[in-house]
């Protein structure tokens, strides 16, 4: 089987410290992201590594941006959630969502000079949280949200960047409505996402047109899509493996298998949920110091 090599995108420099990164990932200009609470402790945790929170609410958080050799630091003031997701708006905004220490789901937004402008509810259990470059706000989530909450009943919500729910996902008739989303692709006005339980292939544009493909891939955890070609990543416990597909008509249709590995051709082993912004899949490790990138 043809193998094919992630390629390093981004490194948290050395002088921060990775193990108090609350939140990380790549945005819609492809920079890195790494959301940082110096006053952090680890927390034990009962099915894996300790992971960082604050010490006290609120609290002052350095946001770490690379983009190519450059690097930048922004502080934000007074967040107020310990950070499970962070992604840049348009226009030198922020948003960082997660949960406040009363256990509510909260997304707050802060303006270029580090100060939050305003915050909003976002609903439990979310997968997966991916802004775009025209000022909408994409939010997925898993079946603890599913079934428990008012606003992450939907599966999948589309938002401005002010917090205003623009769109949430109804299936048609005859289609299973989302327990979990499992795999999540951005671009400018369009997301894709496959769930749980049957995984079609959803796309969702925000002119109102939403087609659903059946796909032959089960449970991918990523996805990559530049016109009619979408290659799946993982999916029938095979988290390695890239599904190269084309979209036709109501179908995906499965062209090729290959093996993805790490950059020097080692196999690739447990990572964290990939983010997709078209044509480019991002993945890092279970460290947060390091992002990967694939392209179709």
């Amino acid at each position: 089987m043809r193998k094919v090599a992630l390629r390093l995108h981004a490194l948290l420099p050395r002088q921060y410290d990775h193990r108090k990164v609350l939140a990380t990932t790549v945005d819609a200009w492809g920079r890195a992201l790494w959301l940082i609470c110096p006053d952090a402790e680890l927390t034990p945790h009962p099915y894996g590594s300790p992971y960082p929170g604050p010490r006290s609410y609120p609290y002052d958080a350095l946001l770490v941006t690379g983009d190519g050799g450059t690097v930048q630091e922004r502080t934000l003031h007074g967040v107020g959630v310990r950070a499970g997701h962070v992604d840049t708006l348009p226009n030198g905004r922020l948003i960082v969502q997660g949960r406040g220490p009363g256990g509510e789901s909260v997304a707050q937004i802060y303006g270029r000079d580090g100060r939050s402008r305003h915050s909003f509810e976002m609903g439990r259990a979310m997968q997966f949280l991916i802004a775009d470059r025209r000022n909408h706000v994409w939010s997925a989530y898993a079946d603890e949200g599913v079934y428990a909450d008012p606003i992450s009943f939907a599966g999948l919500v589309r938002w401005d960047s002010g917090g205003r729910r623009e769109w949430r996902y109804s299936p048609p008739e005859g289609v299973e409505h989302i327990d979990t989303v499992y795999a999540l692709n951005v671009e400018d006005d369009v997301a894709w996402a496959s769930y749980h339980p049957t995984f079609p292939l959803l796309e969702v544009r925000t002119n109102g047109q939403t087609r659903i493909r059946k796909s032959p891939v089960a449970a991918p955890l990523g996805m990559a899509v530049q016109g009619e070609e979408i290659v799946m990543l993982g999916g029938d416990r095979q988290h390695d493996r890239l599904h190269r597909c084309r979209m036709k008509g109501h179908d995906v249709v499965l062209i090729e298998e290959a093996q993805l590995t790490r950059p020097d051709g080692a196999p690739l082993k447990r990572y964290a949920l990939p983010v997709g912004r078209g044509r480019h899949l991002y993945l890092r490790g279970s460290s947060a110091n390091q992002w990967f990138a694939f392209t179709v």
